[in-house]
């Protein structure tokens, strides 16, 4: 059991980031577009913990007190309550399409033992999905992938020990309540990248006799919008290993970027933008290496003059003031597309929830795209 979790994102803290949804900029960029305007996002939900302790574990009595330790972080960060947050974000935003990381399904197995945990106790994508509903706004996932693997291992309790599981999914949400002919869906597909990053711990396992491995991966499909149609492509890349999430970015760029069709890119490329900001880890090539392969950032784009920072909150959530400190999290573009307007969205103090949750440790970016 104990070699079955590992983690699946890493962040930095710092700086106060200024606000402004710009609601009023958005809908004059859409009347531009007329009906060719896409609405995109990309939202990192945050799993509701750092995990490292867990991979910082030395003996199996470390591992059960840090798996204590998360999933008490996970319990108070409150994803039901940050969901409503999310949801109010998309329903303003209105898009056509977004692009989910972290999407985790939490499941636990009362006593510890073997077999795998099935009883669920948070499914982030359901929450999300039914928090939207509410709002009268109809969404679904197109395609997903698991990603970071899906591990298991025991905590303490009052009765015992029980297992905690954790199943990472990276998700593309596609508006459900509009007619075909204005806007469809097409052509889903989803797959893990080959390269990966092996695991090594003492108490998790060593391959070849525990070959542990977080993966990452993509989802894609083409929208159609006004009889105009662009590949919109969504994804995660490694934080942890450079030479790995570049590795990634390469196979993205062959694999489903790789179209004669305008192509999007939503996702969390934990590389940062020009390496402002960017803590060890995230001064990598990936975002550098999309802009080469031929795409424009739509934020630099649309707002060149402001950083934009995206990530990262504490990992309690409870930070008095923003900690972003580096961009992150993107809307990427190439081809017959125009961005019209970028804006963040969860990034200022009036995002946090009633109880001073911020919705993530993650800002989200939302653009309007034009079609040409």
């Amino acid at each position: 059991m104990a070699g079955r979790w590992i983690t699946s994102s890493l962040c930095a803290l710092a700086l106060l980031a200024p606000a402004s949804i710009g609601a009023a900029s958005a809908a004059e960029a859409e009347a531009e577009g007329g009906r060719t305007a896409l609405r995109v996002m990309t939202r990192n939900l945050y799993l509701g913990a750092d995990l490292a302790p867990v991979l910082a574990a030395t003996s199996p009595q470390g591992l059960v007190a840090a798996v204590t330790a998360v999933w008490a972080n996970v319990q108070a960060t409150d994803f039901p309550e940050r969901a409503e947050a999310l949801a109010d974000e998309i329903a303003e935003s209105d898009p056509h399409l977004v692009g989910v990381q972290e999407a985790v399904l939490w499941r636990s197995q009362t006593p510890a033992g073997p077999g795998s945990a099935t009883h669920v106790e948070y499914d982030f994508l359901q929450i999300l999905l039914d928090e939207l509903s509410a709002r009268g706004k109809h969404y679904a996932a197109v395609a997903s992938v698991t990603v970071g693997s899906d591990f298991e291992a025991p905590r303490s309790t009052p009765g015992g020990l029980q297992d905690i599981r954790l199943t990472d999914r990276d998700v593309l949400l596609a508006r459900t309540d509009l007619p075909a002919h204005k806007f469809s869906v097409a052509n889903a597909q989803s797959a893990r990248f080959q390269s990966h990053l092996p695991v090594c711990r003492p108490v998790l396992g060593c391959p070849p006799n525990a070959p542990l491995r977080i993966e990452r991966g993509w989802v894609a499909a083409d929208a159609t919008l006004g009889g105009r149609t662009a590949r919109v492509v969504t994804t995660h890349l490694e934080p942890a290993a450079p030479a790995v999430q570049e590795a990634q970015a390469d196979e993205l760029i062959a694999g489903p970027l790789n179209t004669t069709l305008p192509t999007v890119l939503l996702g969390d490329l934990n590389s940062a933008a020009g390496g402002v900001g960017a803590t060890p880890g995230t001064d990598t090539q990936s975002h550098n290496r999309l802009l080469a392969a031929g795409f424009t950032d739509a934020w630099t784009a649309t707002r060149p003059r402001d950083p934009g920072f995206t990530c990262c909150q504490a990992p309690d959530l409870r930070n008095a003031t923003s900690t972003l400190t580096q961009r992150i999290d993107y809307v990427l573009f190439r081809g017959k597309v125009k961005a019209l307007t970028a804006h963040r969205v969860g990034h200022a103090l009036a995002d946090r929830t009633p109880s001073g949750l911020w919705p993530s440790d993650h800002a989200g970016v939302r653009s309007v795209l034009r079609l040409r």
